[in-house]
This record gives C-alpha cells, sequence and structure tokens, in this order.
C-alpha cells in the first residue's frame, strides 16, 4: 500500500506514513448537534469513512476518534428558544446524527467522546498553556494569545493582519486576535468549576484536549470539513503546539454539499434533512450519492444529480444480483490494481468508480456469452470494490434475502409464456408483436436478456431478483 493523501498544512500530497506501524490513529471533527443532521453534515462521515475502510483493508488497526459537540452558544440558544433543556437538545439530535450515519453504513468510531465529559483534560490544557505564556485569564474567562505563537495561520494561509475570530467583544482580550478558551459563567446557563472560575470550555478547546485523550499528543490524521480549516482546526493547531503536543501529521478536508453554488446550512434555508432525502432514495444510494465526487471537491446537489447516482449504482447493483441468481452464491473477491491505484492517489473515488463499471461492463458481456464462471469472478471483484466504499449490495447492512421462492416461480410461469410468445413472433417474423411483449415485460419491471443458451430475465434491481 503505497497511500498518498493531500495534506492541508503543507498543500503536498504525501505519502501516509504512520507514527507507530501498523496503526493508523484518526481525529474527525463530529457535529455540533444543534439540530437535525442534512446531507452536508454527513458527507464528512462518508468521506471518511471510505479512509477507514481502506485503511483496515490493508491490516492497519485503525483508532478513529469521532467527537460530538454537546455544549456550545448554538445549542444554549435554539434549547432556550424551544423552551427544553440544553442538555435533552443536544442528546435529542445527538441520537439523530448517530442514526443517520448507521442508516448510511458509517463504521462506529472507536470511540465518540462528548465535551462534557472532559473538562478535565481541558482545564489541564489551559493550565499547560499559561505556564507556558502562550494563554491568559481575564474576569473568570481564559483567552490564548495567538501573538505568542509566530506559526499561527500556517494552515489556513491567513495573515495576523487579517484574523477576525468571529467572537463577540469581550474588555478581557488583550489583542481581538485572541480566541477564547474558557468562558466565565453566565446566569441560567451550565457551568464547570475550573481554577479561573465556574465556566464552560470554547469550542476549539474541546477537540484538542479529547484528540489528546484518545490519541496521544502526537497522531497521524486530522480531518474535518474545509469550513473548519479557519478557524476551528488553525486554533486547534495552535493551542495543542503551543502546549507541547506534535499533533496531527496530517490534515484532510472534504468539499461542501452546495446548492446553487452556496454551502448547504441550516442559515441559508437550504436544508435537505438526511430522513427527508431517504423518502426518495434507499439509504444506500444516497451513501453511493454523498461518496460519488472526489472528497476535496464540492457536491453541487439537485435532485437530477441524485437521480443520476441511484441510476448507476442500481446499474452496478442489478449486475452482481444477476450473477447470485445465477450460480446462488458470490463470495467477496479481491479489488482490481486500478482501483487500488485510484484510492491511494488521495483516494480519488471518480477513477475508483470507472474502474468498477469496466468490471461490471465485461461481467455482463461474460453473462451475455454464457461464461458464468468468468461473470461470477468478475462479480466477486466488484463486491470487493463496493465493500472498500461502503456499498456492497450483498452486505448484510443493506441486503437481507427474502424466502419468495414460491411467488418467483409463479412468476417464472407468467413470464416464460410472454417469453414464449415473444419467440413465436419472432420465429414468423412479427417484429411488432415480439417488440410489443419485450415492452409489457419492461413494463412490469423485468429485464430480459438474451444469451447463446437463450432468453433469461431477471427483476429490476430495486425490486428484488429470479432468473
Amino acid at each position: 500500500m503505497t497511500l498518498r493523501l493531500f495534506d492541508t498544512d503543507t498543500r503536498t500530497l504525501r505519502e501516509f506514513t504512520p507514527l507507530v506501524p501498523g496503526r493508523a490513529s484518526v481525529y474527525l471533527c463530529g457535529a455540533t448537534v444543534q439540530g437535525q443532521p442534512h446531507i452536508g453534515h454527513v458527507r464528512s462521515g462518508v468521506a471518511f469513512d471510505v479512509l477507514r475502510r481502506w485503511l483496515l483493508a490493508h491490516d492497519y488497526d485503525v483508532w478513529f476518534i469521532r467527537n460530538v459537540t454537546d455544549i456550545d452558544d448554538k445549542i444554549l440558544n435554539k434549547a432556550a428558544e424551544a423552551g427544553r433543556p440544553w442538555w435533552e437538545w443536544a442528546a435529542t439530535h445527538e441520537r439523530a446524527f448517530d442514526s443517520a450515519y448507521e442508516m448510511l453504513g458509517v463504521l462506529p468510531p472507536s470511540a465518540e467522546p462528548r465535551a462534557t465529559g472532559h473538562v478535565t483534560q481541558m482545564v489541564g490544557l489551559m493550565e499547560r498553556l499559561i505556564e507556558r505564556g502562550h494563554a491568559y485569564a481575564a474576569d473568570g474567562d481564559v483567552y490564548f494569545d495567538v501573538l505568542s505563537w509566530p506559526s499561527y495561520g500556517e494552515l489556513s494561509g491567513h495573515k495576523l493582519d487579517d484574523v477576525h475570530q468571529g467572537e463577540t467583544p469581550t474588555r478581557g482580550k488583550r489583542d481581538p486576535r485572541d480566541f477564547t478558551l474558557w468562558k466565565a459563567a453566565k446566569p441560567g446557563e451550565p457551568s464547570w468549576p475550573s481554577p479561573w472560575g465556574p465556566g464552560r470550555p470554547g469550542w476549539h478547546l474541546e477537540c484538542s484536549a479529547m484528540a489528546e485523550f484518545y490519541l496521544g499528543p502526537e497522531f497521524d490524521i486530522h480531518c474535518g470539513g474545509m469550513d473548519l480549516i479557519f478557524p476551528h482546526h488553525e486554533n486547534e493547531i495552535a493551542q495543542s503546539k503551543a502546549a507541547g503536543d506534535g499533533f496531527a501529521r496530517y490534515w484532510l478536508h472534504n468539499g461542501w454539499v452546495t446548492m446553487g453554488g452556496e454551502k448547504m446550512s441550516k442559515s441559508l434555508g437550504n436544508v435537505l434533512a438526511v430522513p427527508n432525502v431517504l423518502s426518495r432514495v434507499r439509504p444506500v444510494e444516497l451513501r453511493f450519492y454523498l461518496g460519488s465526487a472526489h472528497y476535496r471537491s464540492m457536491l453541487e446537489y439537485s435532485d437530477k444529480a441524485l437521480d443520476d447516482a441511484v441510476a448507476s449504482y442500481q446499474r452496478i447493483e442489478a449486475f452482481v444480483h444477476r450473477v447470485l441468481d445465477r450460480v446462488g452464491e458470490v463470495p467477496i473477491g479481491k479489488w482490481t490494481d486500478g482501483f487500488a491505484a485510484a484510492l491511494d492517489d488521495d483516494l480519488a473515488i471518480p477513477k475508483a468508480l470507472a474502474e468498477i463499471h469496466h468490471v461490471v461492463h465485461e461481467g455482463n458481456r461474460a453473462l451475455e456469452a454464457g461464461a458464468v464462471d468468468t461473470a461470477a469472478e468478475l462479480a466477486g471483484q466488484v463486491r470487493g470494490m463496493l465493500g472498500i466504499l461502503g456499498v456492497d449490495p450483498l452486505d448484510a447492512h443493506w441486503y437481507t434475502p427474502a424466502d419468495n421462492s414460491a411467488a418467483l416461480d409463479a412468476l417464472d410461469v407468467l413470464v416464460r409464456s410472454e417469453l414464449d410468445r415473444r419467440a413465436s413472433a419472432r420465429a414468423e417474423k412479427n417484429w411488432a408483436e415480439a417488440d410489443a411483449a419485450r415492452d409489457r415485460l419492461v413494463a412490469a419491471g423485468i429485464e430480459v436478456t438474451d444469451t447463446p443458451q437463450g432468453p433469461e430475465w431477471s427483476l429490476g434491481a430495486s425490486s428484488g431478483k429470479a432468473n
């Protein structure tokens, strides 16, 4: 395996060399559980699930941490607007995110820490920063001194003169570019004890403390959406390295899901909630769509783009099921060299999908020629590649064989009768009647394939399968 990943920090394609041989440590910034998840939220989960599966396929021991931000200004404000306790609001939407990830077949993380469960580690990190002269307390708040860290801005490319943290101005800040590590308690808000008085953590502090606690002071890969590069990830790097940690060795960022060229967000009102989209397509089809573009590219949403992705997946799925119908079992095979080369090239999913479609094309040709053994081998390869992408149609997460043999036997009698009529019409050169017979089958969701051994039929991809 020669995996090359685009590192945002160096802006270069770098060969992945783990800190500990045989182990890959990955931290993914998870959800701020302020509301229902939309498809823009879960794209990062799908994108970096493929990375994880590719590492697992090469026998890496993957330590995969995805945090939950369960205390935040937005959570407090939205809970107050709804007249509900902040903790109940956060827990409700945390479950909604977990459900969305599970429905889309995203592997559960090794650990999923909540910010509120790691305040002790955050206090310890702030104490180290103050001791080293990189943070200061003022009126119960604690701030990071940006000017004390000369490397600030290297990840995002921001110059100090252009830095705006997006925080509400406070009297205690020495410089408006400094960012908040700890917020002094306000009446009616939750708080935790600290050496500087009761309060709650700032957003940036949370991830640094949790990443260090679970993965150590230095780890391999930090992932997240590109909207987090500044200020969140820039501030994570500054506070962690200023405290003496090596922190992340590679930085990976996924592109947004956009609508009309704008990032999908609640503030823009262009939200496509996961449950709403799943009323139109199956979970496996939505996952295929979200994972079909290169993870660093923008994914412009439209109904047509979604429908095109669904049709593409169903063509692949139909091939696998046709082979399953013929041979009864399709064991998972090995991916092709072309597929491996694509994923090793910074997870180039479009190239990987092109390879899958090529194998499907060859497999369908083999079926039409009656080369069932060859088709079965190719279908196994397709399963192996789709499994890495998390969309193997025969995986137990997506596929449950149904005991519908009696119904299929009855259907087979009816379809064979229609095929016999078609064959008789063709023998009599009554092409209109032959075409009409085939059209009736197509309208009923029956796919007919002419082979040297005679016509074979199967149900459409979304209906179940039979021969």
